[in-house]
């Protein structure tokens, strides 16, 4: 992997006069769970869109030496950026092993999709193994629980070879034991791609973030570790008055171990 950060630079959205991000600034790296973190219309979910092409922006969105605002969609995932929704994007009728295929392009007729094949290609038996649906191959993806799904997406982006993979609230709904080795998966990708998570389950954020950016207003009100975000009186502030009690107990307490490297609300 030679494009180990994605750097952000003043990174401005307006709809219509509407600021919906003004001015944010952010960067990620090879080896790191970053996650952008804040209440309802922050603008987190509309950054993602700006990176990845779905939203007009200026400042500057850098994958190594290639700028990524102004790109089309199709270009942009060519430079190997990948991105999940809120709502997990697979073909439910088909199998595990062929919505992998569809993902890599193997090239192969609609039609030999749904015969049985001889093999299994090399990168595919790498994303199952690695999002633990190696037993799955053959299982229909609209039978597959939440979680399952959601590694299903990761694992399709993994066949695709992305080296930036965008994550939109990706354990919204899961189980506790989905949460929990969704973080390890994210840890795992991690090391060889750059992982960045928007989210807004704290208690996941603190027990797997490495870094953390704190949006609000379109703006950045935070950033740096977890210990260090969620130490700073400004987050204190809006989270008591605008996310409750229960967002802001949720994140008093850092585990021993937090910040080690171990789809649309805006």
């Amino acid at each position: 992997m030679t494009d180990a950060s994605l750097v952000v630079t003043d990174l401005r959205v307006e709809f219509s006069g509407f600021v919906a991000v003004g001015g944010v600034s952010f960067d990620a790296h090879l080896g790191e769970v970053r996650f952008l973190i804040g209440p309802n219309g922050a603008g987190k979910t509309t950054c993602i869109d700006a990176i990845t092409g779905l939203s007009r922006a200026t400042g500057s969105a850098r994958l190594g030496g290639r700028e990524l605002l102004g790109r089309p969609v199709h270009k942009i995932v060519r430079f190997g950026v990948g991105r999940t929704f809120q709502t997990a994007s697979v073909f439910d009728e088909l199998s595990v092993l062929q919505n992998l295929d569809i993902a890599a392009g193997r090239h192969r007729p609609a039609a030999s999709l749904l015969r049985t094949r001889r093999g299994v290609d090399a990168s595919i038996e790498q994303a199952l193994e690695e999002t633990g649906l190696a037993g799955e191959l053959a299982t229909p993806a609209g039978i597959l629980s939440h979680g399952q799904k959601q590694w299903l997406e990761i694992a399709m982006l993994l066949v695709q070879d992305a080296r930036v993979l965008l994550l939109d609230e990706p354990v919204a709904g899961m189980s506790q034991d989905e949460r929990t080795a969704t973080g390890g998966l994210l840890q795992r990708v991690a090391a060889k791609r750059i992982v960045l998570v928007v989210e807004h389950d704290m208690d996941f954020m603190r027990r797997f973030a490495t870094r953390v950016t704190v949006l609000h207003q379109g703006k950045v009100l935070s950033d740096g570790t977890v210990a260090e975000v969620q130490a700073d009186p400004k987050v204190q502030e809006v989270y008591l008055g605008t996310a409750g009690a229960a967002t802001t107990a949720a994140m008093s307490v850092v585990p021993e171990a937090a910040g080690t490297p171990q789809r649309k609300e805006d």
